[in-house]
């Protein structure tokens, strides 16, 4: 059916920290004032991707993953959902501290088939800009108790982050974006979120956002360790691509293109998010161009496709 890249339209979110830079460094006509994310590879019932070229145009990602799942390779009976959600967020605030549960949690507590476990290249970040990821506590019953008394100073590991940073945040991680930051989040395809703590923060009606504790405390890794991943770099042609992470839910890399590439494809898909430059992609004998902010998917059944131009993209697979 497709031997061409699928195109995507983001779907925005409105959140109490958003801002406007989806539209300033992205170029989105963005539809809030405080417009928080951009779902940009997304087959997830809150928010599902429209697909804006070839035979599926104006159907969803999820209505090509259930009645299409040649196009990535997996059978016309696809068992499942769409395993990744790829975002864009701009923290004009600092995001609400949260965790995340793993799958079988997910599975048996909230009925849904995935947990969420994520990871983070950071596209900007203003000066002293900081995460919240992990936490200090040694033992679970210390965790609950500084949870209990509000003791986020000694409690919680910030971590100061800049332009092109990578973190991969499994699932039981506490964490939270901080202000100022705009990032690209790869995930798996779930939106549970236990929140901890939300700065005593209201809303336009002066209410508090609701609070996750209990769950939180169940789903937290005691101690905290930081993920070790493997980070390896190769070049094909004038291609240079950098893996970033390669864990059990997804595979990342940030390739930067500085010429002409002729590449294989040899995954299941591919989803790609041009994060800054121009390039033009071939498939097929047909041109596609693409620059930043754009996202899309190469399906299963293309074969040898080529890239040319100034771009920088970070690419996914699960």
């Amino acid at each position: 059916m497709y031997n061409e890249p699928i195109f995507l339209q983001p779907v925005f979110q409105e959140r109490i920290w958003g801002g406007q830079k989806l539209n300033t460094q992205f170029n989105y006509e963005i539809p809030y004032e405080h417009t928080g994310e951009a779902w940009v590879v997304s087959a997830h019932p809150n928010g599902p991707s429209v697909i804006e070229n070839g035979p599926l145009k104006g159907k969803t990602l999820a209505d090509a993953w259930l009645e299409h799942g040649e196009l990535f390779n997996k059978g016309k009976d696809n068992d499942g959902a769409y395993p990744l959600l790829v975002k864009v967020l701009d923290a004009a605030d600092d995001l609400s501290v949260q965790v995340h549960p793993n799958d079988q949690f997910a599975q048996e507590v909230e009925d849904v088939p995935y947990g969420k476990t994520e990871c983070w290249y950071v596209l900007s970040a203003e000066e002293g800009a900081e995460l919240v990821l992990g936490h200090h506590a040694t033992t679970r019953e210390e965790l609950e108790d500084m949870i209990d008394r509000g003791e986020w100073d000694q409690l919680l590991r910030r971590v100061s982050v800049q332009a092109g940073d990578f973190v991969y945040v499994p699932s039981g991680t506490i964490h939270a974006i901080g202000k100022g930051i705009v990032i690209l989040e790869i995930q798996q395809s779930s939106d549970i979120t236990y929140r901890v703590y939300d700065y005593d923060r209201t809303d336009a009606a002066g209410n508090k956002r609701e609070l996750h504790l209990e769950r939180a405390k169940q789903v937290t890794t005691v101690p905290h360790q930081d993920a070790e991943v493997e980070q390896t770099e190769n070049a094909v042609d004038d291609l240079t691509v950098k893996k970033l992470v390669e864990e059990k839910y997804f595979s990342v890399y940030h390739w930067e293109l500085n010429g002409n590439a002729s590449l294989t494809m040899d995954k299941d898909f591919l989803q790609v998010s041009v994060i800054a430059g121009k390039a033009k992609l071939t498939v097929n004998g047909q041109d596609f161009e693409i620059g930043k902010g754009s996202h899309f998917v190469i399906p299963h059944r293309v074969g040898a496709y080529e890239l040319s131009g100034e771009a920088e993209l970070v690419v996914s697979h699960s």
